[in-house]
């Protein structure tokens, strides 16, 4: 992999990461850009005590725009984009219209690929584990940061996710705190450790996994299953088989054999419901262990969080979504129509010939 670093007319970073090391990126950003401001804050609830980010200038932002004025496709036939290259394998630039800046955090877009009509499904192995590096590559200079806590790498796919740039892309949110999410999640860990002993929760769930029936399908160092209580109608997480606390940790072993097992993931995901249907929305979400202090969560430390990735659709059946409605907009109680048995069959049921 080679990475080279550039800036872009109004000062926001660019990265170019490419296959081959003989790759020369000297292209000049010609756009007339003025120097991006941005008005992100974060605001504590103090009832929920989680935090909201409030970011008016994204009002602004490119919304739907036609294919052949996409500014995540390469600059080409005099039309500039935010790529300022005439193709590129991967590109990570700073978010034009950030939901986080300065010391509210950081935003960033990746590129997949430079094809505009492309998923991630469609890249090849080597194409997929460019992504991959550069997800580490991020995680590693942003975790240097210093208003930076939590690094959280992930992909929207489809208009029904609320997506507005159709290109194959997912974005980076580097949170200058340790999300709710996460928060939930160490404290279950605390809790179980203190329960029993000092054993793992995260290895307790893998081990339980692995002897059930909810496993998709499994890898020399990964393994991937639709959890027991699953919040969505079809949702699979995806763990390395040896514990890691983010992606800065996976060993060689595990990163070869990720583009295949997560490729086929995915691949999976566009068949569940029939040949014949539009690609199936979906969230992908990186979940990697906070880089501040845990003092709040007693007993647990950075090497006790599972670094996993969680993926998942909206889509409940063909042509219905599952929406989120009053228990669970209102109460955060989820209401699952698909049990997650029946999910896990089914994606098994669609593997690759």
């Amino acid at each position: 992999m080679k990475k080279t670093s550039t800036r872009l007319a109004d000062g926001r970073e660019l990265i170019y990461y490419d296959l081959r090391d003989d790759t020369v990126r000297d292209a000049v950003d010609r756009r007339p850009l003025d120097r991006t401001v941005t008005t992100s804050e974060t605001r504590r609830d103090p009832l929920l005590g989680d935090q909201v980010a409030i970011a008016s200038h994204r009002q602004g932002r490119t919304y739907h725009p036609p294919a052949d004025e996409c500014p995540l496709c390469p600059s080409r036939d005099g039309r500039l984009s935010e790529i300022p290259d005439s193709s590129y394998d991967v590109v990570v630039f700073e978010n034009r219209f950030p939901s986080l800046a300065g010391d509210s955090g950081r935003c960033e877009v990746v590129c997949f690929t430079s094809d505009h009509n492309a998923s991630f499904a469609d890249l090849t192995e080597e194409q997929a584990r460019l992504v991959l590096d550069a997800w580490t590559d991020r995680t590693s200079e942003l975790s240097h940061l210093p208003s930076v806590e939590q690094v959280f790498c992930f992909e929207n796919r489809g208009e029904e996710i609320g997506v507005t740039l159709g290109h194959p892309h997912g974005q980076i949110y580097a949170y200058p705190f340790t999300t709710p999410r996460t928060a939930l999640m160490l404290r279950s860990l605390a809790a179980h450790k203190e329960a029993t002993g000092g054993a793992n929760l995260f290895d307790t769930v893998i081990e339980q996994e692995l002897a059930g029936e909810r496993v998709v399908l499994e890898g020399e160092h990964w393994v991937a299953f639709v959890p027991y209580a699953a919040h969505w109608p079809y949702e699979v997480h995806l763990y390395p088989k040896r514990r890691v606390p983010d992606l800065l940790a996976l060993d060689e072993a595990a990163r070869s054999e990720f583009p295949k097992v997560y490729l086929e993931l995915l691949r999976r995901f566009d068949r569940i419901f029939g040949e014949g249907e539009p690609p199936t929305p979906y969230i992908c979400a990186w979940h990697q262990a906070p880089f501040g202090q845990l003092e709040e969560f007693e007993g647990v430390s950075r090497d006790d969080f599972a670094l996993h990735l969680e993926l998942f659709t909206i889509r409940r059946t063909s042509g219905k979504l599952k929406f989120l409605a009053g228990s669970e907009s209102g109460m955060s109680v989820f209401i699952n129509d698909v049990p997650p048995e029946r999910a896990a069959e089914r994606l098994r049921e669609v593997a690759s010939s």
